[in-house]
């Protein structure tokens, strides 16, 4: 791995162990389809091919995200979240 890499799954690691569990909300594409969260795919990505050869791969993961997001919002699963490349809280209108 470069050190770019390195750097990058540094990163991931430290919010997958640190923020992630803390942050009170789940990865929409993990919940809906019950595969790995974005930062656990986006890492794999990073280890495979690198920084550069990893953008396109991932920016197509959040896109999947979003839209797992918005299939869940019509169902009764809350505290899944995912909008764009930067995750952000909400709760589904009418649930708490």
């Amino acid at each position: 791995m470069t050190y770019a890499a390195r750097a990058v799954d540094r990163l991931i690691a430290a919010y997958q162990t640190r923020l992630s569990p803390r942050k009170g909300w789940g990865c929409a594409h993990r919940v809906a389809h019950g595969d790995a969260s974005c930062s656990a795919a986006v890492r794999q990505l990073v280890r495979q091919r690198g920084v550069a050869r990893s953008v396109v791969p991932t920016a197509l993961r959040f896109v999947a995200c979003y839209q797992a997001a918005l299939l869940l919002a019509q169902t009764d699963v809350s505290g899944v979240c995912c909008c764009g490349g930067i995750p952000i809280p909400f709760r589904f209108p009418g649930r708490s």
